[in-house]
């Protein structure tokens, strides 16, 4: 079988299966869009053991370093004197300097896996009522964004790596035939 083919058959079946626990029986443990945005990711990066711990590592250190901006922004009351717009870009540009001198970490120079986690951290915090708030970013509750988005950038390298691993063997299958 084509190797193409192998995968629109597991990444198909399994994204099905992603979603059907995301919106049933996991449904809260982790975003089917962050998981998504994570498989995509996964391949992106090589769709490797190597990706996988990459994008685990640095998703998840970019919805920390995302987390923190939040926490800044609405712990330190500067939006008040400075205007929102410019308190959260100034915080936001932190943020980024972070990310980036974090990268002279060998675990950490994933840049764009770091900024996966980043920017799926802050869509969930703008885009979902409720969560941008100190209660909630400081709770160990599965609406924190640090706890959800880090568990569905796991859940989005596991299934791309299983995706990636049963479209190979699909193909060595038929190779061997």
């Amino acid at each position: 079988m084509k190797n193409l083919n192998a995968l629109a058959i597991s990444i198909s079946v399994l994204g099905a299966l992603a979603t059907f626990l995301a919106l049933g029986p996991l449904s809260g443990v982790y975003l089917i869009w962050a998981a998504f945005v994570a498989w995509g990711a996964f391949y992106a990066l090589g769709a490797d053991i190597a990706a996988l711990q990459k994008l685990i590592v640095c998703g998840i250190f970019g919805a920390l370093v995302a987390w923190g901006v939040a926490v800044l922004i609405l712990a330190v009351p500067l939006a008040g004197p400075l205007g929102l717009p410019l308190w959260a870009a100034l915080a936001v540009g932190l943020g980024v300097v972070v990310v980036v001198l974090a990268a002279n970490v060998s675990a950490l120079a994933t840049i764009p896996a770091t900024v996966f986690g980043f920017a799926s951290t802050f869509a969930y915090l703008l885009q979902t009522p409720d969560v941008l708030n100190l209660d909630v970013l400081l709770s160990a509750s599965l609406k924190n964004s640090l706890i959800v988005i880090s568990l569905s950038v796991v859940v989005g390298a596991v299934f791309g790596l299983l995706s990636a691993r049963w479209g190979a063997a699909m193909t060595k299958s038929q190779v061997a035939s």
